[in-house]
C-alpha cells in the first residue's frame, strides 16, 4: 500500500488522470454526458497547456522531442469529440514518465548498489584493546581497524589477522570469494566472511577504493550520452512524416477526425526515453561486470572502437619481474638452483630477489634459513646455506667469487641473476615481465568483436618491445616512447575511434586524449583511473572487450528500441489514415508500443547471443589452461652451450 500510495504521490499527473477518468466514467452512468465530456475536454487540454508549456522551455534550450505531436494529438481530439482518446493519450504520456523512471531504476540497480552500500562507520582499535566506532572520514592512516563478520572494510587496508575470505563481487565483479594472507591489501567494500580481522589503515576514505568507485559511479549517472540527443533529433523528420500522413488523410476523406485518429498513434515515447534506458542498461551491465563506464557517450564511443592502443608494462604484460626459466650447469637441477637461490635471495630487498622467492614457493620449493648473510648493495648476495657457501648476483660479481661463470644469452625483455654454490658456477635464473596469460585471448577477442587495429605504445627498447608483440600477435609496435611520444602517436592515429588502454602514471596523458581511455584500476595508479573513461576494477584484461561487446549491445538494442517504436507508430498511422482505427483504440494501442519498447530497451542489461558464445569459448580455455601441467623451470645445460 505504502508503494502504491509514494507511486501516486510522485506522479501527480497520472493519479489526476485516473481521479477523472473515474469522476467522467461516472458521470456517464449518470446519465449526465455532456458533464462528463467538458470534465474530460477540460482536463485534457490543461495537460495539453501544461505539455506545450514544457515543449516552449526545450525548444529555447535547444532540445528538439515529438512534444507538439502529443499537443497536436490532445487538442485535435479533443475538436473532433473523441474526449477518451485524449484521456487516453494524457494517460499515455503522464504513464510513460513513469515507466521511464521504474526502467531507468531497474537499470541502475548495480550503479545504485554502489552508493547505497558505500561504508560508513569504522570499529577503531584502541590501545587498551577496546574499540571505538567513528565515520569512516575520521579514520587516520596507521590506525588498526577490527571488520566484524560479514561487514564492509571501511577504507583501505592492510590484513593484520593470519588469513580471511572477502567477497570483493561488488568492487571487481569477481563472484567466488577471495582469500587473503597477512600483509595483503584489501580493498574497501569488500565483505568480510564469517570471522573478525584486524586491519591497518594504509589510505583516508576519500582516497580509499570503494569511495574512488562512488565518485566514478557518480559522473556515470549525471552524464547523457551523445546518441540520446541523435535519438531527439531522429523525432524531427519523425513529426514531419506524421503531420504529413495526418494532413492526407484528412484531406483525402475529408473528415477531420482521421486527422485526430492519426496524430493519437504518432506519439513515440520510445524516442525520447528508449535510448536512455539503454544506455543506464549497458551502464549496470558492465559495473556488475567490473568495468565502470563514466558516461553514456563513451558506450557509444566503445561501440565504434576502430583501434586498441596499449601500453605494455603493467597492461600487456604482470608489470612484475617473474622467473622465466633456470638454466643450469653441469652437477645441479633447475629446481634445486632455484630453491638455494631463494634461500639467499630471502634476506635482500631487491625487486628481482622477491621474484625468486615468490617462485621458489609456487613449485613448493624448500627455502632454506641461510648464515652468514652479505649483500653487495647493486651487486648481489653471499650467504651460507646447508653448509655451503651461495652468491646470488650480477655475473662480474658472482665470478669474483666462484669458478666458470659463462655469459649466458638470453632472449630480449629478459634479465638474468647468476648463482655459484661452493665455488663452482651453478647457473642463471632468468626473469622476465611475464605476458598476461589473458593477454592473447583478448588481442583475439577484440578482433571479433570488430576492432581493425592493435597497437603497443611502451618506453621500452625496441628489440623489447618487438619480442613481446611478435609473441601476442599485435599488429603495430611503437617502443622507446615518452609519455608525450605516446599522445603524439596516438593523435596520428587515422583509423578512429581508437582505445588506449593502460594503468600507470605515465599513460594519464594519453589516456585523457584517446577517444576512449581504459584504465587497469585494480593495480593501477589512481592518475591513470582519474584521466580514463573507463575502469577495469578487476586484475583481467579480458574485461577490455567485455566493454567493447557491452557498449556493441548497447548501442544495437537502442537503435532496435527505437526502430520498434517508429516502425509500429508509422503502420498504425496508415491503418489510421485508411479510418480503420478508432481513436480511443488506437491511443491504448500506442500505449502498448511504448511498453514493448522500454522493455525491449532493457534487453542492453544482458549479453547478446554473440557475447555468450564469445565468454564460452574463453572460458573454456581458461579451463584448459588451468588443467594443463606447469611447465618446468629450466632443462637446459649451460655445459652444451
Amino acid at each position: 500500500m505504502a508503494v502504491v500510495v509514494g507511486f501516486l504521490r510522485d506522479h501527480r499527473v497520472v493519479t489526476a488522470t485516473l481521479l477523472v477518468g473515474l469522476l467522467g466514467g461516472a458521470l456517464e452512468l449518470a446519465g449526465l454526458a455532456d458533464a462528463a465530456r467538458w470534465a474530460v475536454s477540460i482536463f485534457a487540454l490543461a495537460v495539453a497547456a501544461l505539455q506545450a508549456r514544457g515543449m516552449v522551455a526545450d525548444l529555447r534550450a535547444g532540445t528538439y522531442g515529438v512534444d507538439i505531436l502529443a499537443v497536436t494529438a490532445i487538442v485535435s481530439t479533443v475538436l473532433v469529440g473523441e474526449y477518451w482518446a485524449a484521456l487516453v493519450v494524457c494517460l499515455m504520456l503522464s504513464g510513460g514518465e513513469a515507466l521511464e523512471d521504474y526502467a531507468a531504476g531497474r537499470a541502475r540497480r548495480e550503479l545504485s548498489a554502489l552508493l547505497e552500500r558505500a561504508p560508513q562507520v569504522g570499529h577503531r582499535l584502541l590501545p587498551d584493546g577496546t574499540v571505538d566506532d567513528v565515520a569512516v572520514t575520521e579514520l587516520v592512516v596507521g590506525e588498526e581497524v577490527l571488520v566484524k563478520p560479514h561487514e564492509l572494510v571501511p577504507v583501505d587496508g592492510v590484513l593484520l589477522s593470519d588469513d580471511a575470505t572477502f567477497d570483493e563481487s561488488s568492487l571487481t565483479g569477481e563472484s567466488l570469494p577471495v582469500d587473503r594472507r597477512r600483509g595483503d591489501d584489501l580493498l574497501s567494500g569488500s565483505v568480510n566472511g564469517g570471522e573478525a580481522v584486524r586491519v591497518r589503515v594504509t589510505a583516508a576514505a576519500a582516497d580509499s577504493q570503494y569511495q574512488r568507485i562512488v565518485e566514478l559511479v557518480r559522473e556515470a549517472q549525471d552524464s547523457k550520452a551523445p546518441f540520446v540527443r541523435l535519438a531527439d533529433r531522429v523525432a524531427v523528420p519523425f513529426t514531419a512524416v506524421a503531420f504529413l500522413i495526418a494532413g492526407l488523410a484528412w484531406a483525402l476523406s475529408g473528415d477531420p477526425t482521421r486527422f485526430a485518429e492519426v496524430l493519437v498513434v504518432a506519439t513515440p515515447c520510445p524516442l525520447i526515453i528508449a535510448a536512455p534506458v539503454a544506455f543506464m542498461a549497458g551502464m549496470s551491465r558492465s559495473a556488475s561486470n567490473g568495468v565502470i563506464v563514466k558516461g553514456g557517450g563513451t558506450l557509444e564511443q566503445l561501440a565504434r572502437v576502430r583501434t586498441v592502443a596499449f601500453d605494455k608494462t603493467g597492461t600487456l604484460t604482470y608489470g612484475t619481474p617473474r622467473v622465466a626459466r633456470v638454466e643450469v650447469a653441469d652437477g645441479l637441477s633447475p629446481d634445486e638452483v632455484l630453491s638455494l637461490a631463494a634461500a639467499v635471495e630471502q634476506y635482500s630487498s631487491h625487486p628481482l630477489a622477491a621474484a625468486i622467492v615468490a617462485a621458489a614457493r609456487r613449485r613448493r620449493l624448500p627455502v632454506q634459513a641461510a648464515s652468514d648473510v652479505e649483500e653487495v648493495t647493486a651487486h648481489g648476495v653471499r650467504a651460507v646455506v646447508g653448509g655451503r657457501t651461495v652468491v646470488v648476483g650480477k655475473a662480474t660479481f658472482v665470478a669474483g667469487e666462484v669458478s666458470g661463470v659463462r655469459d649466458v644469452a638470453l632472449p630480449p625483455g629478459q634479465t638474468g641473476v647468476h648463482v655459484g654454490v661452493a665455488g663452482c658456477y651453478a647457473g642463471v635464473v632468468a626473469l622476465a615481465d611475464e605476458i598476461r596469460a589473458e593477454t592473447v585471448e583478448t588481442l583475439a577477442g577484440l578482433h571479433r568483436a570488430g576492432v581493425g587495429t592493435t597497437m603497443m605504445l611502451t618506453g621500452d627498447a625496441e628489440p623489447t618491445a618487438r619480442h613481446i608483440a611478435a609473441e601476442i600477435g599485435i599488429d603495430d609496435v611503437r617502443a622507446g616512447l615518452l609519455p608525450e611520444h605516446k599522445v603524439d602517436a596516438l593523435r596520428a592515429v587515422t583509423s578512429r575511434p581508437v582505445m588506449m588502454v593502460g594503468d600507470g602514471v605515465n599513460d594519464a596523458p594519453v589516456l585523457a586524449v584517446a577517444d576512449v581511455g581504459v584504465a587497469m584500476g585494480a593495480k593501477g595508479s589512481t592518475a591513470a583511473s582519474e584521466s580514463a573513461d573507463v575502469v577495469v576494477l578487476l586484475d583481467d584484461l579480458y574485461r577490455t572487450v567485455r566493454a567493447v561487446q557491452i557498449g556493441r549491445r548497447t548501442m544495437r538494442v537502442a537503435w532496435q528500441a527505437i526502430g520498434i517504436g517508429v516502425g509500429f507508430s508509422v503502420a498504425l498511422m496508415l491503418v489510421a489514415a485508411a479510418g480503420l482505427l478508432p481513436a480511443i483504440v488506437g491511443a491504448w494501442m500506442q500505449e502498448v508500443v511504448d511498453l514493448t519498447c522500454i522493455l525491449w530497451a532493457l534487453l542492453a542489461s544482458r549479453p547478446g547471443r554473440e557475447e555468450r558464445a564469445d565468454q564460452a569459448r574463453v572460458e573454456a580455455l581458461r579451463a584448459e589452461r588451468a588443467r594443463a601441467p606447469r611447465a618446468p623451470v629450466g632443462r637446459a645445460s649451460l655445459a652444451r652451450q
